[in-house]
């Protein structure tokens, strides 16, 4: 066998943003107002009006995406865009701000992927309905999502639905699902979670029975965690998180149907979680063409900090605890190269599926002083070890993968409005509270990306 770990020139390598972190023009082009549109800005955070001014500045960045070699982009249509209040009218000026979008990446020879959901309801259908607490809820993100199935299919071939889908399965999901009122309970986060799932399974299958060249995958937030001891305590309750809140939804995405450990513990709690006739029958048509996740982190988990009688969507709210024998960053999150290549390998072993990282990055403080480049070596050095991990999954453990995309290349406020979390190999002046002149600078990674992705990344 031939020892050259050359990736295929189909490779994608590319970026991934989503419209809420980098769009701006929140009362522009006939748009309605998401959850996010009315968030304040705090002492750590902006509010979401401008973010990045995507919506303005968009042929200006993919410039710079197409000037770090890079062949793909992954968006997100924002639904309140379309649909200004969620199950209404269609907005034909928020349809042509993304016709325009697409077609610029597509005249840059740069891969559109598109995510249809990533955390930000129309507000209306918050308002009514408390997000997808409700069944109406549901249809109506399946009627938007087959509006622009139907339009864009002839340009965009890689499509997710759900961004992170199994944080819909923990606490996160009351600040991600429209859901602005209730108890927040299990019953509510299972209940959220179920409907989510028919939301994709039902999206799943108008793609497949319509569009024989489209690809569909499902996403995870894929944070492996690592038991603080060989005790078996530690060992079971880490686990069991894998369980729930990975495969659990792997199970779903691939053979149509939950985790059997997970519809026991639905069982033994007496969980309503809106089981109707016909859902399982509405699961089993799921079929993923890929597997995908965000990965940034690792974690470790120390069950004796875990109460008794908590659902193990739960124990990650109790069981943190530092690992010392990585690096990490000034918010906390390990650094684990090693992680990434054992998520790949072990998803491509059990699945046979392709498998596809469509965010990877690292955040970190910068400050530009007007003048001189920012050198973030770090952001150069964790890219370089989680590609050259990758390859590892791919040339010496046999994973199928597709491409690699980082998050947020050009810098966008994290998901909790953080601009200073910055993440990208592009620097926007902007900060929390001054929107400056959202100039972009390229960084010392700018140039570090150009130079590795002119040859496909065949030199790490």
């Amino acid at each position: 066998m031939s020892n050259v770990r050359q990736l295929p020139q189909n490779f994608f390598w590319g970026n991934s943003v989503s419209s809420m972190q980098t769009e701006g023009a929140w009362d522009k082009g006939g748009k309605g107002k998401s959850v996010y549109d009315i968030r304040n800005a705090t002492v750590n955070s902006s509010d979401w009006k401008v973010a990045i001014d995507e919506y303005h500045r968009y042929e200006e960045d993919l410039d710079l995406l197409k000037g770090m070699n890079m062949n793909m982009c992954r968006i997100q249509i924002s639904w309140s865009r379309i649909v200004p209040d969620g199950d209404g009218e269609f907005n034909e000026e928020g349809i042509s701000f993304y016709d325009n979008l697409i077609n610029a990446m597509i005249s840059r020879n740069i891969t559109p992927m598109i995510c249809l959901y990533h955390f930000d309801m129309p507000l209306a259908l918050a308002e009514k309905e408390n997000g997808f607490m409700s069944r109406h809820t549901v249809d109506a993100f399946v009627r938007f999502s087959k509006k622009i199935i139907e339009h864009f299919a002839d340009r965009v071939k890689y499509w997710i639905i759900f961004n992170e889908h199994n944080l819909y399965f923990t606490d996160e999901v009351f600040n991600i699902s429209g859901y602005l009122k209730g108890s927040k309970s299990l019953n509510d986060m299972y209940r959220i979670f179920h409907h989510t799932m028919l939301a994709h399974a039902r999206i799943d299958e108008f793609i497949h029975k319509n569009f024989d060249t489209l690809k569909v995958g499902g996403m995870l937030a894929y944070t492996p965690i690592y038991p603080e001891t060989p005790k078996p305590i530690d060992v079971y309750c880490a686990r069991k998180i894998d369980e729930f809140l990975n495969n659990n939804l792997i199970e779903a995405y691939i053979n149509g149907m939950y985790s059997s450990e997970v519809l026991q513990f639905i069982k033994n709690k007496k969980i309503d979680f809106d089981f109707q006739t016909g859902d399982f029958d509405t699961l089993n048509k799921m079929k993923a063409d890929f597997l995908s996740f965000s990965y940034y982190r690792s974690s470790v988990l120390n069950a004796d900090k875990i109460p008794n009688n908590v659902a193990p969507n739960r124990f990650l709210n109790y069981s943190f605890e530092d690992n010392r024998f990585l690096e990490k960053t000034e918010w906390g999150w390990n650094i684990d190269p090693l992680g990434f290549r054992n998520i790949i390998t072990n998803l491509y072993n059990r699945y046979h599926v392709p498998v596809f990282p469509i965010e990877n990055g690292i955040g970190i403080r910068e400050n530009w002083n007007g003048k001189d480049m920012i050198h973030d070596d770090q952001r150069i050095s964790y890219h370089r070890e989680h590609i050259k991990a990758m390859k590892d999954a791919i040339f010496l453990d046999g994973a199928k993968v597709l491409g690699y995309l980082g998050w947020g290349l050009i810098d966008i406020p994290s998901s909790h409005g953080d601009i200073e979390k910055r993440y990208g190999a592009v620097y926007v002046n902007r900060s929390n509270h001054d929107l400056k002149d959202l100039r972009r600078i390229p960084k010392k990674s700018y140039y570090w990306f150009k130079s590795i992705l002119e040859k496909n990344g065949d030199e790490l």
